[in-house]
């Protein structure tokens, strides 16, 4: 398992009954850029079992964080979401994914839009002083079921406007928009609607969307990629890659298992 660290688990928290994260150890030698992922997992019976899974921390953090769903009968997560305190998981050593700034062309407003655990690679981007050096405004949309799905929102609210390092750039800088689809919340609706009504902009006092000031990265479900790309596509947005920048970015490897 050359390609592979052995990494020990610092800390676990449990949101809810399918939503975890947790903290490890960071080889020294492993290096990433904000918004990547890698290969995570566990050996079983002799061999690895491994996922793709985003990095929640920032590249210059000291550890690695990851934040999962529960799959009770997945092959990995029924595993992985019983991880305690000083037990072993295996990192790949070979970060990858579309969800970097390299990727999109010059702008003056990046929308982060994530479902679910789609959320996780978002933190690394908000977390990044470059983001802000090169976006005016920073959007960060989290969009789940319920409200205890809402995992990071006192961090975001609370602890990043106050960070040592970058807490004045949040302050001036990031908007944290927060949306559940099926209870009352301060607001409420899938991602798509919203941005494509103009409400949420509306409640962030910006502009509707325009492909000529407006950048985009997206994770979360296939459903919801679907539906992102096609309403970008609709107001003339184009995919971009590190090899051609475009006004947005689509991480299409992540899996939820």
């Amino acid at each position: 398992m050359s390609n592979l660290n052995t990494e020990r688990v610092l800390e676990v928290h449990h949101y809810t009954d399918r939503l975890f994260s947790f903290k490890t150890t960071r080889d020294p030698s492993f290096r990433f850029v904000n918004g990547q992922f890698t290969m995570i997992g566990m050996e079983v019976e002799g061999r690895p079992l491994l996922r793709a899974y985003s990095m929640v921390s920032s590249n210059y953090e000291e550890n690695l964080e990851f934040f999962s769903i529960k799959v009770q009968n997945g092959p990995l997560t029924s595993r992985l979401q019983n991880i305690k305190v000083g037990d072993s998981v295996l990192v790949g050593r070979k970060p990858v994914g579309t969800l970097v700034q390299d990727a999109l062309v010059p702008g003056k407003t990046l929308y982060l839009c994530g479902t679910g655990t789609g959320l996780a690679p978002f933190m690394s981007v908000v977390k990044d002083p470059d983001v802000y050096d090169r976006f005016d405004t920073v959007v960060l949309i989290h969009g789940t079921r319920f409200i205890n799905e809402q995992a990071y929102g006192d961090f975001i609210s609370e602890a990043l406007p106050n960070d040592e390092l970058i807490g004045e750039l949040v302050r001036s800088k990031l908007k944290y928009y927060p949306t559940v689809t099926r209870e009352p919340y301060i607001h409420n609706g899938r991602i798509t609607s919203l941005l494509a009504s103009g409400k949420l902009q509306a409640d962030l006092g910006l502009s509707p969307l325009d492909k000529d000031n407006d950048r985009v990265m997206i994770c979360g479900s296939p459903a919801f990629l679907k539906d992102m790309v096609e309403m970008l596509e609709e107001h003339g947005f184009e995919e971009g890659a590190i090899s051609k920048p475009g006004h947005f970015v689509v991480e299409k490897a992540f899996v939820e298992k």
